[in-house]
């Protein structure tokens, strides 16, 4: 290993362990404040755990992240301007600050989603005062607030989303440093290593839940730093989506299945892939698990193949999404099927 890489190695590896030490530290002192407020997920039909559990931990992810990814942005080789980076750490706060006060007080859906939509659009209109054109406006907002939203919805077992960010944020990391954008690379790595820390506590069986203030704020922020990988080369955004299929898969085609049989799709419910494998009587260890084979066996190689090959980096990424799909409904007919077994070998 050269010098030059040391050199720029060693600094974002101080600002990463301190990533990682602020939130490991906020964390467990989230614990005893949840506690201490009575802010406990009760166990409920519509809910995988089985013990009152305290929520709000994703707190200690946000603290983490917004100096040390700032101090990245700023200071790192390849920096970015200064709007683009105090957007950034505003829209981030605004979605933790809503997030926090829904795991305080449950908040209605239309003032959370609101504020979630601003967050997206401030960010969205800093990235491109340089940029393309302002008709990637509209599709930002909606993608920015639609990864909010479905990360939200992602969190309903021990360490999925934390293990999931940790994948995403490392593998952005890696696609911003071979593009030679050594700032937005630690910025990654310093969402990775807040979400390790919060993770040491959230595996199964989890200690604290991330809460809305976590999961609002890792959406927010995996849409961004898909979307600055954009615009330091258009063609980055096919590997940065791949490495997020899982999370779309399964939130998107749960949705449009709830709406194409006429349920109530806005409302709580259990019926994403990973909440059928908890029902058919996986442990939430085994529900993660899943995910994780997805990322390591496709993900991560159709991403380095859309990287490396950016001629085929749309196609890599379709590919990607259809084979998704139908190892979705594979599997999610599977676990129903053998749901329906159960309940009928019980009555039997």
């Amino acid at each position: 290993m050269s010098e030059a890489v040391v050199a720029r190695l060693a600094p974002i590896a101080f600002v990463v362990l301190v990533a990682f030490l602020i939130a490991l530290g906020v964390v467990r002192a989230a614990i005893a404040y949840a506690n201490r407020r009575g802010m406990l997920d009760q166990p409920g039909q519509r809910r995988s755990h089985k013990l009152p559990t305290p929520r709000g931990g994703g707190i200690g992810i946000v603290v983490s992240v917004l100096p040390t990814m700032a101090a990245c942005l700023f200071y790192l080789p390849a920096p970015w301007p200064f709007h683009a980076i105090v957007t950034l750490l505003l829209a981030t706060a605004l979605v933790a600050l809503i997030g926090w006060w829904d795991d305080h007080h449950s908040l209605p859906v239309l003032p959370r989603f609101g504020v979630q939509v601003l967050a997206a659009a401030i960010f969205s209109f800093a990235l491109l005062i340089d940029g393309p054109g302002w008709l990637w406006l509209p599709l930002l907002v909606v993608a920015g607030a639609w990864s909010i939203n479905l990360h939200n919805f992602m969190d309903g077992i021990d360490g999925l989303l934390a293990q999931q960010a940790i994948f995403v944020g490392s593998g952005l990391a890696v696609l911003a440093w071979c593009a030679g954008q050594v700032a937005l690379a630690g910025a990654s790595l310093c969402v990775a290593a807040a979400c390790l820390g919060f993770w040491c506590y959230n595996r199964s069986p989890a200690r604290i839940f991330m809460g809305d203030v976590g999961s609002g704020s890792l959406g927010l922020l995996v849409f961004a730093l898909s979307a600055m990988l954009w615009r330091v080369r258009e063609g980055l955004v096919w590997p940065a989506v791949i490495l997020s299929s899982a999370f779309v898969t399964d939130a998107s085609l749960t949705l449009l299945n709830r709406m194409w049989r006429g349920r109530r799709w806005y409302t709580a419910h259990r019926e994403h892939l990973y909440q059928w494998i908890v029902r058919r009587g996986g442990t939430h260890a085994t529900g993660a698990a899943w995910y994780v084979g997805w990322n390591l066996l496709v993900a991560a190689p159709l991403a380095a193949l859309a990287f490396n090959r950016p001629g085929m980096g749309l196609f890599a990424c379709i590919v990607t999404y259809a084979v998704a799909t139908v190892v979705w409904f594979m599997a999610k007919r599977r676990l129903i099927r053998r749901d329906r077994y159960k309940v009928r070998y019980v009555h039997t």
